[in-house]
């Protein structure tokens, strides 16, 4: 099982084989607050790496969130659909949003470690 990467904009990627789950980080859930709808990209999307790619709504505000690596949109977790809040309640475990096919195995290099990811995240506080 490969490690989970992270990107600057907050969401992890995990790789096994040539596909990738990807989700938002902890520290994303938690700067959103009560998530109340979660718009997923479509089976078949093609999406480019930070490209806007879903949307995640809040009490507070909505975000977008950007495709960390390039390729196209094998899964969504439709759970997300009757149950949002799952993403403040397992951000980094039941509540992946989507899974795609990795069309760059190069860009997951440009991605941070969860070390590096909890240094960047210190680092912003």
């Amino acid at each position: 099982m490969a490690d989970r990467k992270y990107s600057k904009e907050h969401e992890w990627v995990l790789v096994d084989g040539g596909v990738a789950t990807v989700g938002i980080s902890n520290y994303a859930q938690e700067q959103l607050g009560d998530v109340v709808y979660v718009e997923l990209p479509d089976v078949d999307d093609d999406v480019e790496k930070d490209g806007e790619c879903a949307t995640i709504e809040s009490v507070k505000a909505a975000s977008e969130i950007y495709a960390p690596i390039t390729g196209t949109i094998t899964e969504t977790n439709g759970t997300l659909d009757d149950k949002p809040e799952l993403v403040n309640e397992d951000a980094e475990g039941a509540a992946w949003l989507f899974r795609m096919t990795v069309g760059d195995a190069s860009e997951l290099d440009g991605l941070m470690s969860e070390a590096d990811y909890k240094s960047f995240v210190e680092s912003l506080d």
